[in-house]
């Protein structure tokens, strides 16, 4: 079993070396993508995720993303989860989650021979309550760098960093995915990821998560978007997004 999953690892990543453009990327996957919103233009979010363990539950919903292409090259990100927290045993709780900031920039842009590459920092603002199982207690913050290139209907990301988390009980740890996704319409885009990150607590083990999803457009500044995976190594885990996604900003002259 385990021969097959890094055959198919291997073929993913071979795959999302060889090829070339621009398309839609991050949101509904855990893999992110290095391109910023456009210079004025915003994007607008409302979902839901769920990630279950064999010991809780947690749904992250209502949830809403907001972006803003706040210079050149250069995006802010701020995210608002409701959060519900389902423990195997004991209370169910309810309330506002970590609020999570982040500023996406992009370095280098996508040529025929180069793909496009740019950092992605956040910060995970402690505003649940970490005894309810809401949040995490302290700060925490996330050092990506990801890179993307596309080639027709094909788009190809990925990439990784280092998460630090000082709260009792966590632990630092690194993370890294790619993604292959294909235009297979005007109106519908599909793909699948292979995401990875060490043990994010102390005691905690590896996952590694295969998830498939994508979105349908409504129009051009209205989509569906859609995940679901479940871990193939490591710790157990069954993760899904539904969401609603808007944008918007000045009409090319």
């Amino acid at each position: 079993m385990r021969s097959i999953r890094t055959v198919f690892l291997v073929f993913v990543i071979s795959l999302c070396l060889l090829h070339d453009g621009t398309a839609m990327a991050g949101p509904p996957f855990l893999t992110d993508d290095p391109e910023p919103v456009e210079y004025h233009h915003y994007e607008f979010y409302v979902f839901g995720i769920t990630d279950r363990t064999k010991d809780d539950t947690t749904v992250q919903a209502p949830a809403v993303e907001f972006n803003y292409g706040v210079l050149p090259e250069t995006q802010f990100h701020i995210i608002v989860p409701y959060t519900n927290n389902f423990p195997q045993q004991g209370a169910v709780w309810h309330g506002l989650g970590d609020i999570e900031l982040g500023i996406k920039y992009r370095f280098v842009h996508e040529s025929s021979g180069i793909p496009q590459i740019g950092v992605f920092p956040m910060i995970e603002v402690p505003t649940g309550n970490a005894e309810k199982g809401l949040g995490n207690g302290t700060a925490w913050y996330r050092l990506p760098v990801w890179v993307q290139k596309s080639f027709g209907p094909w788009t190809t990301y990925g990439g990784g960093g280092y998460t630090i988390n000082p709260a009792p009980g966590m632990r630092n740890y690194w993370f890294s995915g790619w993604l292959l996704q294909k235009d297979v319409s005007e109106k519908l885009t599909l793909g699948g990821e292979l995401f990875a990150q060490g043990p994010d607590t102390v005691g905690a083990h590896y996952t590694v998560i295969a998830n498939a999803g994508g979105y349908w457009n409504f129009t051009p500044d209205f989509s569906l978007l859609f995940s679901a995976g479940h871990s193939v190594a490591g710790e157990e885990h069954t993760v899904s997004y539904l969401g609603l996604y808007w944008t918007w900003g000045p009409k090319e002259k």
